[in-house]
């Protein structure tokens, strides 16, 4: 059977040259790739890449995303460090993952999630 192999989703901006910001400074990301129009880029960080888009009309509705990690408390600890605010703290969830999460500056939710340990 074929394998899925990565997933790169897309969040709209509003304005990208300020997202692109808000990801590098805030987040920790490199741009990876910007198209010449200026309406379209790419960050990553850690093999984790996502795509960003000038949506100026704001005909899109924000999306949330989340991002796994083993290292839920670091990657917290760095990111409010960089002046980031979460929209919520650590939080253990009822099936078991514990999550952070934040808001780019275009409403875009993003989930920092550390799954639960196994039976």
């Amino acid at each position: 059977m074929a394998r899925l192999l990565q997933i790169a989703p897309e969040l709209p901006a509003a304005n990208l040259k300020a997202a692109l910001a808000f990801y590098e400074h805030k987040l920790g990301f490199r741009v990876a790739t910007q198209m010449p129009g200026g309406d379209y880029a790419i960050v990553e960080r850690d093999g984790i890449a996502i795509h960003l888009f000038q949506d100026a009309t704001r005909k899109h509705t924000p999306v949330g995303v989340h991002l796994f990690t083993s290292e839920l408390e670091g990657l917290r600890d760095d990111l409010l460090e960089r002046g980031v605010r979460l929209s919520q703290d650590i939080v253990r969830k009822p099936w078991g993952n514990r999550d952070f999460r934040l808001r780019d500056d275009f409403g875009n939710e993003l989930k920092f999630t550390e799954p639960g340990a196994e039976d």
